[in-house]
């Protein structure tokens, strides 16, 4: 059975190489270098919104990242940080990716950061992050 592709060749087109390459690096559970490729992006002349959506996507990677470097209190933060962004951004899609869903992900695989007052004095669960697949309609980002 084949997997459904995180993207299609009209996305490829349409959308910033870093965005892309951070999606790649991200789904192979690479949080730090998703961070950096989507920061590269995020750093440049981009649109108040793109920046927004940028920065809640970077946070959600470092988040799973600081739990691979067992810093699960840092983890929450950014996770928060990220969800407070998204919330701002106020906008269901956003370059091609389903916000609600992608929150949903996250919730499911972070919530448990939440249900103490210091994360580090639980064992974490065993946790599937998020799959970023882009859905099939090419948006606007500005």
């Amino acid at each position: 059975m084949e997997s459904q592709p995180f993207y299609t060749d009209a996305h490829l087109l349409a959308y910033p190489v870093e965005y892309i390459a951070g999606i790649d690096l991200y789904n192979a559970g690479e949080f730090h270098a998703a961070h950096d490729a989507w920061e590269d992006r995020w750093m440049g002349e981009v649109g108040r919104d793109e920046k927004l959506f940028l920065q809640a996507m970077i946070q959600s990677a470092v988040a799973f990242h600081h739990l691979q470097i067992s810093r699960p209190g840092a983890a929450r933060q950014m996770y928060l940080r990220a969800m407070e962004k998204f919330e701002r951004l106020g906008r269901p899609v956003f370059m091609s990716l389903d916000i609600k869903g992608y929150q949903a992900q996250l919730d499911c695989a972070l919530s448990w950061l939440l249900t103490v007052s210091d994360p580090r004095e639980v064992t974490p669960p065993e946790i599937a992050p998020p799959t970023i697949r882009l859905l099939p309609e090419i948006n606007d980002y500005d």
